[in-house]
């Protein structure tokens, strides 16, 4: 049974709305939580439909040594490992992989981006993009702008602010979950007040406390905890009476959600392409345009090799359908292991953030001039009446689950 007149709504059952509704329980408050899909989550999920699990949203526990949910994996006996101790990269660079010095050489131009981007972001001065001051020319500069950006952050440097991108660089221990980290958020959720297939269409807010309206009928609390992405905001999905001040709207504006879709196949037979447990492998960018996958292979032994499309070619293809999106994928792969791709990779599944209503996206990057966008959204309205919370909420972890637990906890 759900409490009939809680002291906060919170809309969205994601990693921040559960939190949100673990604190206050923990402090003797009353919620109900209001999730419009039909299932807790939000944009982690785990899926058995290739028969092992495998993670359509977020795959890691980033910096997990301060990441709240790395406890929660260890209470719940998850499997556990560090990514980062087990990964092997491998570079193709058109017509061979690239040589262990080759490698280095990529990796010495990473680590030079990032110093790059970090000396910048502490000039004095307006907040500018990441492709105005990261390195250019070299012959690693172009894959690893293309890596830093469509393929981490969802979208291109020329999108991402510079001072939000410094603050919120991430670092390991990044663990993977056997069982999924979508199966260890639901956990989380487990005993709380969630109501799912309650679709909130207008909240109104103007005091003294709050109602929500939807296909629930109406509910009234003291306060609300919106969760929802910056997706679903600029899309209007939630009707706010009165309507939100100018600089929410306008942080929220500037806090778009990029695209990182993953393509997961089967293997379909006993062709591993060479490709370790749990290793990576990338393509050199060869041209303008050229906008090239990436894909970790068999992580846990199980027979899955994850792909991932970012930023606007990920955004193309799903607009096309998530076949054009394997299509993609499988021409891609053919350009590293040729004929080989087809035969060793069957069956396939592909997420759909970019088109699913209850999301609109995979997660958020500052527009370059609002860094401060996050902390704008996350201040209080009505004297805490009204809060937002979530990934983009958070200045240091944004685009992270552990971001969107920390938001949703505050």
């Amino acid at each position: 049974m759900l409490p009939s007149d809680p002291d906060a709504l919170i809309i969205g059952a994601g990693s921040a709305g559960i939190a949100a509704a673990r604190a206050l329980a923990a402090r003797g408050k009353s919620s109900v939580v209001l999730e419009a899909s039909s299932r807790v989550g939000g944009r982690a999920f785990t899926t058995e439909a290739l028969g092992v699990p495998a993670d359509l949203g977020a795959t890691w526990l980033h910096l997990a040594d301060d990441n709240p949910l790395t406890g929660f994996a260890e209470r719940f006996g998850f499997e556990q490992l560090d990514h980062d101790t087990v990964r092997q990269r491998r570079l193709h660079l058109g017509d061979r992989f690239a040589t262990e010095e080759e490698m280095h050489a990529f990796e010495a131009a990473d680590d030079a981006f990032e110093q790059t981007i970090l000396r910048a972001a502490a000039e004095p001065g307006p907040d500018r993009s990441v492709a105005d001051v990261m390195p250019r020319g070299g012959f690693w500069d172009a894959s690893v702008a293309h890596w830093q950006g469509a393929q981490i952050s969802a979208a291109e440097v020329e999108k991402l602010s510079l001072r939000d991108y410094a603050g919120s660089l991430l670092g390991g221990p990044n663990l993977r979950l056997r069982a999924g980290i979508g199966t260890l958020v639901e956990r989380t959720a487990e005993g709380l007040p969630v109501r799912t297939g309650a679709k909130v269409a207008r909240l109104r807010w103007g005091g003294p406390g709050v109602v929500a309206e939807g296909n629930f009928g109406a509910l009234r609390a003291k306060a609300a905890i919106v969760t929802v992405s910056t997706g679903v905001l600029a899309a209007e999905g939630i009707a706010f009476d009165p309507p939100l001040p100018a600089t929410h709207r306008d942080a929220a504006a500037n806090l778009p959600l990029g695209l990182l879709t993953k393509v997961v196949f089967r293997a379909a037979g006993g062709d591993r392409l060479d490709i370790p447990p749990f290793g990576g492998v990338r393509r050199r960018v060869t041209g303008p345009g050229d906008r090239p996958i990436s894909c970790i292979g068999w992580a846990f032994g199980a027979p899955l090799l994850e792909c991932f499309v970012g930023g606007t070619l990920a955004w193309e293809l799903s607009r096309e359908g998530s076949a054009a999106t394997e299509a993609h994928v499988r021409a891609d792969l053919a350009r590293i292991f040729g004929a080989r791709a087809d035969t060793a990779l069957g069956a396939a599944i592909v997420s759909s953030w970019g088109t699913d209503p209850h999301f609109l996206g995979s997660y958020t990057h500052a527009r370059p001039g609002h860094a401060d966008a996050r902390r704008v959204l996350a201040d209080p309205l009505a004297g805490g009446r009204l809060c937002f919370a979530g990934e983009a909420c958070d200045m240091r972890l944004a685009g992270t689950l552990a971001g969107a637990w920390n938001s949703g906890e505050r």
